[in-house]
């Protein structure tokens, strides 16, 4: 149970989160203060990605709200968080929100579409952040702003909240009949044709983001989402399937379509570094499946065949100094997924309402990420690298963050949920060197509990906002009755 891990709430001082740290045998950069700008916080130094002088290290993780209007379009919401994004202080937005280039491709029927047809949409929250940026912080020459592109593949609900309509790359053992695809039904498997035209959507939709001023676009591999599932089609036939050079086929031909038909746009890539076997919850905790029919296991990207508890970062180092070597022009890197391994993506005490009470201390995947971010940045370290996982951090976000920056683990710090509830966390450190701590996301995670209980999604504990609307009593209601 959750309960029996000491919440980082409760270490009160650094040197009390460094002993806790070395109780569970882990070690992490961690700084004795918040250092400001005027202190020379390794933060506060500028970056240079892809021609860009970025203003600071630090970088805001694309969200979904799950709150845009039917048509794709941003709703109050949408727009809302952008511009708390803009306010941020933060200099990196990556991707922002994850639009998806065609209507089947949404995770959910609210999420933002990266179409023609949003063209204006897009434009609107664009425009909404670097007003606010400007209002708020200063100049936003050193802003740099991204549009993630997406599409959902097996986790694509575009029509109804509660009704899965998947499209995959491969038949899943495990993973199939979570979103009830059955073994002998093959109607969900893109045709090589289909991916063709996929392509093309992919290149449509960068297009729009380039034309509205977007810096670049986050061509989505990450979190069991549709390219980051094709990493692992060992079992697909065909030109995108079976040895590296097929599953990776898909994402470089797309990168390099982007290239061929919008020159002077970056690309960038959100990529799970690694992946573990699917969990599940079991009598007091998250669980692996039984996987000792499955091995060696063949179904993962960054995982050891052999024993798939365990990483194996030598195909993920071979990608990146192949998008290296492609021309992208930075990485954003984060791991699992949030469907069926939430523990290693996003550390977090209290699981959301269809997850799993944590297998173990939030801290394990916390320094497992960045630790496996740090590997990464030494195989290739002239690319530029986001590192992921450090909302749990809490209180000592900052510490750590402006340590392992510091130290070359990576060159700029994301920040998730974290942002929900304390959006102004970098101007804060960077000016103030402090953080309000009742404003500290203590990954309660009912920022996922709303989209799986079909309502938006945002802080609704911390965040008066969202404290006060009528869906936040909807989410107590969904929340008990999963308790039951």
């Amino acid at each position: 149970m959750s309960s029996r891990y000491v919440k980082v709430a409760q270490l009160k001082t650094v040197s009390v989160f460094r002993d806790r740290l070395a109780e569970l045998g882990l070690s992490l950069p961690c700084d004795d203060a918040i250092l400001t700008r005027q202190q020379d916080s390794p933060m506060a130094d500028p970056l240079e990605a892809g021609g860009f002088k970025i203003g600071n290290r630090w970088c805001i993780h694309p969200m979904e709200g799950w709150d845009a209007n039917p048509d794709g379009s941003p709703s109050e919401y949408t727009i809302r968080r952008w511009e708390n994004f803009g306010r941020s202080g933060a200099k990196w937005i990556w991707g922002g929100e994850a639009a998806a280039v065609q209507e089947d491709g949404r995770a959910n029927p609210h999420q933002t579409l990266g179409t023609e047809s949003n063209r204006f949409g897009l434009e609107k929250l664009f425009d909404a952040l670097v007003s606010t940026h400007r209002e708020s912080i200063g100049d936003p020459a050193d802003l740099m702003i991204g549009l993630q592109l997406t599409h959902s593949g097996r986790y694509s609900r575009p029509n109804q909240k509660h009704l899965a309509e998947p499209r995959i790359a491969y038949h899943h053992p495990v993973l199939d009949a979570r979103v009830g695809i059955s073994a002998d039904d093959d109607s969900a498997i893109w045709t090589d044709q289909q991916l063709e035209e996929l392509i093309e959507k992919y290149v449509a939709s960068a297009k729009i983001a380039q034309q509205l001023g977007y810096h670049f676009v986050d061509v989505k591999c990450c979190h069991g989402y549709l390219l980051h599932e094709f990493l692992s089609a060992r079992t697909r036939p065909g030109q995108y399937g079976g040895d590296f050079e097929g599953r990776t086929r898909l994402l470089m031909t797309i990168i390099l379509r982007i290239q061929q038909e919008c020159p002077g746009l970056q690309i960038g890539v959100r990529l799970s570094i690694f992946d573990l076997i699917p969990f599940h919850a079991g009598a007091e905790a998250g669980e692996p499946i039984d996987f000792a029919s499955l091995l060696p296991y063949q179904f993962g990207f960054g995982v050891n065949p052999d024993n798939p508890l365990e990483m194996d970062l030598e195909e993920p180092i071979r990608l990146l100094k192949l998008l290296q070597s492609a021309g992208v022009f930075a990485v954003n890197l984060s791991a699992g997924s949030p469907y069926y391994n939430p523990h290693i993506q996003r550390p977090a005490i209290f699981p959301p309402s269809d997850g799993y009470p944590p297998p173990e201390d939030p801290l394990v995947g916390v320094v497992r990420q960045i630790k496996a971010v740090r590997d990464c940045k030494q195989a290739v370290p002239d690319m530029a690298m986001i590192g992921t996982g450090y909302t749990y951090l809490q209180e000592y976000l900052p510490h750590v963050a402006q340590a392992v920056v510091r130290q070359g683990w990576v060159d700029s710090v994301g920040l998730g949920r974290m942002v929900l509830s304390l959006p102004e966390l970098p101007q804060l450190t960077l000016e103030e060197g402090q953080m309000p701590r009742k404003k500290i996301c203590r990954t309660f995670s009912d920022c996922t509990s709303g989209p799986r209980n079909g309502i938006i999604s945002g802080c609704f504990p911390l965040d008066p906002f969202y404290k006060g609307l009528p869906e936040a009593q909807q989410l107590k209601n969904a929340k008990t009755a999963a308790a039951k």
